[in-house]
């Protein structure tokens, strides 16, 4: 039943009509959703709801007017058509504007921001503004015009799929509540703007009685979606993944990321990561396999990046061998130069090591198969995987020039290495440093004059041929002969930060060696309450003095960074390198002969520190005994937990249903006391016919006659007075008011009575 007077659309009725648009809120679910996907990493993923529902509150507003503009243009084609365009043009200007703010000391372009996985981007907001203005005017067309005007299911479909499409670029989990709610909308959608054959079986029902079906099929979808048990799958994406070459994609991405290529921050080891198969190994051992090495920490950024240390080229070779490092450390070389010249060995001591020796530690091969190439990628790497405690590569199938950098690494000069390379290595057994006698000879060396040593030695070897020969023990030792003034200069700064030095030397102050400080130093984070945690997203300006005393969460980046600045402030030269957890002891699907996989999910941030007399070693501070991993649970376990919200927040709008009515009951009628006849008589009228389910197309006569019908209540004389009051605009009394409330009343005591009734009845047969 309508009122067709003339009075004006009232603010309620404005807001109401708004507020329940079904279109615009869909669209402002695909924007929230698309939104939070290009959050600011950097922040916990709370404010990225926060930044993703500040550009849903736009995109309401912004939405309600375009969808103004597309009223218009149905009723003025040519008129609407040129008002679009200027509309299109307003944003493509507002687009314009925010890539340009963006590129701004940004060293790459929108389109390739895009392409690139954001977590290994730095944020950049105006570009975020550029995405979201681009895709809010095609989202808000298309889902109108797909809606409203030619209702198209599939088309629908596609839309609603664009954001998993966005997030699984990326290999991202979109948000659990978002995908319940786009689904639960997308339905809605559906079947609000469903099409029926005109036919004699069809019954047609209002929108305004279908709601509440539709509204408990939505909850019932989304609790069952939800709740029931989903087998937990590893999907094998290697035929998707294989079905487009992106060769040229990836030479451009390699090219221009060029700039992030000398910095980390440890993206790469927290969040969702892509599990791709890199290498196949054979292996007596677990081994870090080291990639690249960084020298200098940014308090400020909480980065670090690679100095001329770790990059200078060392000995070049055409094909392997290439001497990376030595048995036993520095101690090959002391010795050997001990046994070349007495006076040498006697001024340090070292005559009683000549003859019994030091215990040596077992020389062992690894095999690395690279298997990037069998698992769909065309990426290559210029750094070969080296193992921890390498002496050689013996073998590797790339054939041109290979050198290794300062660094401790291995490059491929001039082209990389490919993604199906080989390589050998032989390398040390790590168990130096189990010997009583070894620890003892390292400790002695380390209490002299250092850098005299080294050049003492250096020149002992050098006039004895050493430099002509080839010698494995000369070439590592003559890396920190030729950069230990680096190492002091660059490797021993921690910042001057005072916490940090206070704490390293509370730590180490009753350590008699290097290596004694270094292993409290790994030890000191496994004691002191600290947690390895996927999910944790540091603050701004969060860096390592925060993770070690006071967040005390993180993953191996921390753990790694925080334990090279202990030990600088200690005294020992260290440095942080990045690669791979070699300890996935998996039998190889390439190569048969291989018994560890390492795939993306094993990268790696540790610390190496310089044990003076013997050199580089690497160590582990970090602790994955218990890991939290908030930000990467199943879905299988996201979507039960928001199952259960799903259907306790369903219960309690069920809850509330049920007692609405009764409630909106009682404040209508003492409301009415204070009211005035003509608002008491339109409402009664309205809540009956609400009560009693009649359409508004019916006249009030005609609402009389269906709920005498109903229940046997007359409820004429309020009819007439309703007509009096809307289309005759009377003034009516007291004596009205209270007839037409009394017959509310009646009424609805009466319904009430026939649903009991029905219940009985419907029980008894």
């Amino acid at each position: 039943m309508k009122e067709t007077n003339k009075e004006r659309l009232s603010l309620k009725s404005f807001l109401l009509r708004t507020f329940t648009d079904p279109v615009l809120w869909y669209t402002v679910l695909i924007m929230v959703s698309l939104m939070f996907h290009f959050r600011n990493r950097d922040k916990e993923d709370e404010q990225g709801y926060l930044f993703a529902a500040g550009f849903g509150a736009v995109t309401l507003v912004v939405s309600w007017l375009l969808f103004r503009v597309f009223d218009f243009m149905q009723k003025h084609h040519f008129t609407g058509f040129f008002a679009y365009a200027a509309t299109v043009g307003a944003f493509g200007l507002a687009v314009r504007i925010s890539l340009n703010i963006g590129q701004e000391n940004y060293p790459i372009t929108w389109m390739l921001w895009f392409l690139t996985p954001q977590d290994s981007l730095e944020y950049n907001f105006w570009f975020a503004v550029a995405f979201f203005l681009l895709f809010l005017i095609f989202m808000a067309s298309v889902i109108y015009y797909f809606t409203r005007v030619r209702y198209r299911i599939f088309m629908n479909f596609l839309i609603f799929i664009i954001p998993f499409v966005i997030y699984g670029k990326e290999y991202e989990k979109m948000p659990t509540l978002l995908i319940i709610l786009l689904a639960v909308g997308y339905i809605l959608l559906m079947v609000y703007y469903r099409q029926l054959t005109d036919s004699e079986n069809s019954e047609f029902i209002g929108r305004r009685r279908s709601w509440k079906p539709i509204a408990v099929y939505a909850v019932i979808f989304a609790a069952v979606a939800a709740l029931f048990p989903k087998p937990v799958i590893e999907a094998d994406r290697t035929t998707l993944e294989t079905m487009i070459s992106a060769d040229t994609l990836t030479e451009k991405l390699n090219d221009m990321l060029n700039v992030f290529r000398n910095t980390t921050g440890g993206q790469r080891f927290s969040g969702d990561i892509r599990t791709i198969n890199l290498y196949e190994a054979n292996s007596k051992d677990d081994l870090h396999l080291k990639m690249s090495s960084y020298s200098t920490y940014d308090f400020d950024e909480d980065t670090w990046s690679t100095n001329d240390i770790d990059l200078y080229y060392g000995q070049k070779v055409d094909k392997a061998p290439l001497n990376i490092g030595s048995p036993m450390g520095l101690a090959d070389a002391f010795l050997k130069a001990a046994s070349l010249d007495e006076d040498y060995a006697e001024k340090y001591g070292l005559t009683e090591y000549l003859e019994e020796g030091l215990a040596e530690p077992e020389l062992r091969t690894v095999t690395i198969y690279t298997v990037i190439g069998a698992s769909g990628l065309s990426e290559a790497y210029d750094m070969a995987p080296v193992p921890q405690n390498a002496v050689t590569m013996t073998q590797c199938t790339k054939i041109g020039q290979m050198s290794r950098l300062s660094g401790g690494t291995v490059c491929s000069i001039g082209s990389d290495f490919s993604s199906s390379e080989r390589f050998s290595f032989e390398y040390s057994a790590d168990t130096f440093f189990d010997s009583r006698r070894n620890r003892e000879f390292v400790e002695k060396l380390s209490k002299y004059d250092y850098k005299q040593l080294l050049e003492d030695t250096e020149s002992v070897l050098y006039w004895n041929g050493s430099y002509d020969s080839n010698d494995a023990a000369y070439e590592y030792l003559r890396v920190d002969y030729k950069y230990y003034d680096d190492y002091e200069d660059v490797l021993l700064d921690y910042g001057n930060n005072r916490r940090i030095k206070k704490l390293a030397d509370k730590l180490t102050e009753n350590a008699d060696s290097d290596y004694e400080k270094a292993r409290i130093l790994e030890k000191y984070f496994y004691n002191n309450d600290y947690t390895y945690d996927l999910g944790y997203r540091k603050d701004k300006g969060e860096n390592a003095e925060d993770f070690i005393f006071e967040t005390k969460r993180g993953v191996c980046y921390e753990y790694a960074t925080a334990m090279v600045l202990l030990a600088r402030a200690a005294g020992i030269p260290a440095r942080y390198c990045e690669g791979y957890n070699m300890n996935n002891k998996v039998d190889g699907i390439i190569n048969d002969n291989t018994n560890y996989i390492v795939t993306t999910k094993e990268a790696h941030g540790f610390p190496q520190l310089y044990i003076k007399g013997y050199g580089w070693m690497d160590f582990e501070p970090t602790i994955t005994d218990e890991v939290v991993n908030r930000g990467n649970m199943t879905a299988t376990n996201m979507l039960s937990r928001a199952g259960l919200m799903i259907l306790a927040g369903a219960l309690l709008v069920l809850l509330g249903s049920l007692l609405y009515p009764v409630v909106s009951h009682k404040l209508f009628v003492r409301r009415a006391a204070r009211k005035d006849a003509g608002y008491v008589v339109r409402n009664a009228m309205h809540r009956i016919c609400k009560l009693y389910d009649i359409e508004d197309v019916n006249t009030s006569a005609e609402a009389a006659v269906l709920v005498r019908e109903k229940t046997g209540i007359d409820i004429s004389e309020t009819a007439v007075l309703f007509d009096r009051v809307v289309y005759g605009e009377e003034e009516l009394g007291e004596s009205e008011k209270n007839s037409a409330l009394s017959d509310y009343i009646t009424a609805y005591k009466a319904l009430g009575e026939s649903r009991k009734r029905r219940g009985i009845t419907n029980r008894q047969n």
